[in-house]
């Protein structure tokens, strides 16, 4: 069975990448005056982006509007890849504790590291402001150069550094793999099931009630503020929790 199934994957893989190569032998040379990306994609966001999607920073109309359904398949591909790493990885003792016990019978985390007071003081002066501003930064995707990843990977730096501040079990308090998985799932759910009704309400020409707002104010274009805040949050989450795992194994 192994050697069947290794030659079917093989012969499934040899016929993607052939219908992938002869679908590109029918595409219009990169550059040429009658390349339809040149003449009415760039053109279409560029001249109607503002008035369709609300938007005064194209970039986050096109990634969370126009091509919406695509940033999803990428915060559900970050979502499942740390879920994967975490099932390979978690471990849990019989005690109950997320370390690993050492010969002294104790666990990993029962001993505290040797405390850095220069960091500790340090990041509680800049944590709060990181996580400040990486709030911002996702709230603003809409207006300005920022957005859910770049402001998501703000939060995740800031989880990171206070982890390495005060310790893994004192960040555990309010961020485990419970909240990771709640937040994540909660977050992707929300964006799947809000954009799937814009788009199912485009598709078939009827209004969908969601004001696109005046450019330029905090609350207006759209869908694009909630679902920076959702892809924000997995980001983070996703951050951190790949950290957490290749610094000590666990959640």
């Amino acid at each position: 069975f192994g050697r069947v199934y290794r030659a079917v994957a093989q012969i499934v893989c040899l016929a993607g990448m052939a219908v992938l190569l002869m679908m590109v032998t029918h595409l219009p040379a990169f550059g040429s005056a009658d390349n339809p990306a040149n003449n009415e994609v760039v053109g279409r966001y560029l001249e109607n982006g503002l008035s369709e999607t609300g938007a005064v920073n194209t970039v986050a109309g096109i990634i969370l509007d126009y091509r919406a359904f695509d940033t999803f398949g990428e915060s559900v591909v970050l979502f499942l890849a740390a879920v994967s790493v975490i099932a390979l990885l978690h471990r849990k003792s019989e005690s109950g504790y997320s370390g690993r016990e050492d010969q002294r019978g104790g666990t990993e985390h029962e001993e505290d590291e040797e405390r850095d007071i220069i960091l500790e003081q340090v990041a509680r002066l800049l944590v709060p402001f990181i996580l400040m501003f990486g709030v911002y930064v996702v709230l603003n995707g809409h207006l300005s150069p920022g957005g859910g990843f770049s402001g998501g990977t703000v939060m995740g730096a800031g989880l990171i550094l206070y982890a390495n501040a005060f310790g893994h079990r004192r960040i555990h308090r309010f961020f485990s793999f419970k909240t990771f998985t709640v937040m994540s799932s909660s977050a992707l759910m929300v964006y799947a099931l809000s954009k799937g009704y814009s788009f199912f309400m485009g598709a078939n020409h009827l209004e969908s009630g969601i004001p696109l707002g005046r450019p330029g104010n905090i609350f207006s274009a759209g869908l694009i503020l909630p679902l920076d805040i959702c892809v924000g949050l997995v980001v983070a989450g996703t951050m951190y929790c790949f950290y957490s795992l290749f610094r000590e194994g666990e959640v």
